[in-house]
């Protein structure tokens, strides 16, 4: 007898069956050979021609068997690791992490509760917030700082988020070049070139632009993290109805072709180098204009890739813990529950975007804080029933017998833990005590709670000449601009 094969598969949501999995691959392959993709970076180019692609001017169309090569050669499983060297995260079957989003413009003031400006500090206080909380396992930005040079604004998120957090590290970069800057940053954190390479902390997330098009420095900066075996999500952002046709069949299609031509480039680069599969198919709400984070078809499509990514053995990058409302509200808590319940349901290893509010466009550290507890709860979900003997209690059902209770039971304080899920915010008291307490809101508790964390939470720091030689090299940089 088998016992507890659903943990391992994320409880099985698939959106797919075994046809229509292959219905979607088919028409990728069709979509690659017959149509092709742009690509705006020579070498990639060169790399695809020398490999047997069709190229004419910056149009390649791909053929089958490179797609299936690529498949064959990348990784089914990445293992990345904290700032000092120690395993955090992997990434394969459906194992699920959790962690904030990247560059969005605005931020939830956390005193006056009123929208404004990011600055570099809010991504200081992200990571340190997330640094503290249990159920977040990698840090992203959470903001585009506005009070620094925007030239180099990526140098200075990544250099904020390097110094307030020991976790895994999602980065994006300008280009090429800044993206150079920022392994060298992590480089000196970590002890050196060669120790980034063996022992990954971050992990860069770039994007094709949505149709079909590869674009210059998107490309430039896959091609250097293959060469450099820094893990990669090459992530495309389909806008269903926009950037993509209005069914989710038709906007998947052309997600998994600017996936898997990605895919191509990548490994024809380096074979055997690690990349993420996966990304956001959101819809872009026909009466507004918006492009939409609270969706149902966003989170489906991102189950669909899951699926995908199931069938062609990658790791797989996904969004959830996030939301459209403007606020901390009803509808915020509604939306981010939901879709953290679907991405794990589903399986997907990276978890991006956890305090997104205003439909990618305002974090909040409330958000944030409050999605920590209901990640809990979903893990909780997730692990499913163990059934063993041990579980089962059949001696212990006996020797209680009928009329009897558990309470006193051995059994029960050897299970309590990890049988069930013990809230630290989510309110389980009564009326009375509630009251007692001064009727409090889950608000007023994450509020709270990230206050809490930003006075008395102090992260494992970086020696002092790593922090100055880090600190070097976005000087350096900045002043190269000045002069130039």
């Amino acid at each position: 007898m088998r016992l507890n094969d659903n943990i391992e598969a994320g409880l099985g949501l698939n959106v797919f069956s075994k046809d229509q999995v292959n219905a979607l691959h088919k028409a990728t392959l069709t979509i690659l050979e017959k149509t092709g993709v742009e690509i705006q970076a020579e070498e990639g180019l060169a790399l695809l021609k020398d490999a047997g692609a069709k190229v004419e001017g910056v149009r390649a169309r791909i053929p089958a068997h490179l797609v299936e090569d690529a498949l064959e050669s990348a990784p089914s499983r990445i293992d990345i690791y904290s700032r000092s060297g120690n395993q955090a995260m992997c990434l394969e079957n459906s194992r699920i992490h959790f962690g904030t989003g990247s560059d969005l413009p605005f931020a939830n003031d956390l005193e006056t509760g009123k929208r404004r400006l990011t600055l570099k500090e809010d991504t200081a206080r992200t990571s340190k917030v997330a640094d503290a909380l249990a159920n977040i396992d990698f840090v992203m930005s959470l903001g585009l700082s506005s009070d620094v040079p925007p030239e180099t604004s990526d140098l200075h998120q990544f250099e904020a988020m390097l110094f307030n957090t020991e976790k895994p590290i999602i980065f994006t970069a300008h280009s090429r070049e800044n993206m150079s800057l920022i392994l060298e940053m992590a480089a000196i954190a970590i002890g050196g070139s060669d120790t980034l390479r063996e022992k990954p902390f971050i992990i860069l997330y770039a994007e094709p632009s949505s149709p079909l098009r590869h674009t210059r420095e998107a490309a430039e900066k896959l091609l250097l993290a293959a060469e450099n075996q820094i893990p990669v999500i090459y992530t495309p952002a389909v806008i269903i109805g926009a950037t993509g046709p209005v069914t989710l069949a038709g906007s998947l299609a052309i997600a998994n072709s600017e996936l898997l031509s990605g895919l191509v480039i990548h490994q024809l680069k380096s074979k055997g180098a690690p990349i993420i599969y996966g990304g956001g198919v959101p819809t872009m709400d026909m009466s507004t204009g918006t492009c939409t984070y609270g969706s149902p078809e966003l989170h489906l499509c991102g189950s669909a890739l899951a699926t995908m990514s199931r069938h062609y053995g990658l790791p797989i990058f996904g969004t959830a813990g996030c939301t459209d409302s403007m606020t901390f509200d009803q509808q915020a808590a509604f939306e981010a529950g939901y879709n953290l319940l679907i991405s794990a349901l589903s399986g997907v290893n990276l978890i991006h975007d956890v305090g997104f509010m205003g439909s990618g466009s305002i974090s909040s550290l409330e958000l944030l804080v409050a999605c920590n507890e209901g990640i809990g709860l979903v893990k909780r979900v997730v692990q499913g029933v163990d059934v063993t003997p041990e579980t089962l209690a059949v001696d212990v059902i006996d020797a209680v017998g009928p009329g009897g209770n558990f309470i006193t039971q051995k059994h029960t304080a050897t299970h309590l833990r990890r049988e069930m899920w013990f809230p630290r915010l989510f309110n389980r008291s009564n009326y009375d005590a509630w009251q007692s307490m001064g009727s409090p809101t889950l608000g007023d508790k994450a509020r709270d709670k990230a206050r809490d964390i930003l006075a008395s939470h102090t992260p494992r720091e970086l020696d002092r000449g790593m922090k100055a030689r880090i600190t070097a090299v976005i000087a350096a940089k900045e002043k190269q601009i000045v002069n130039s």
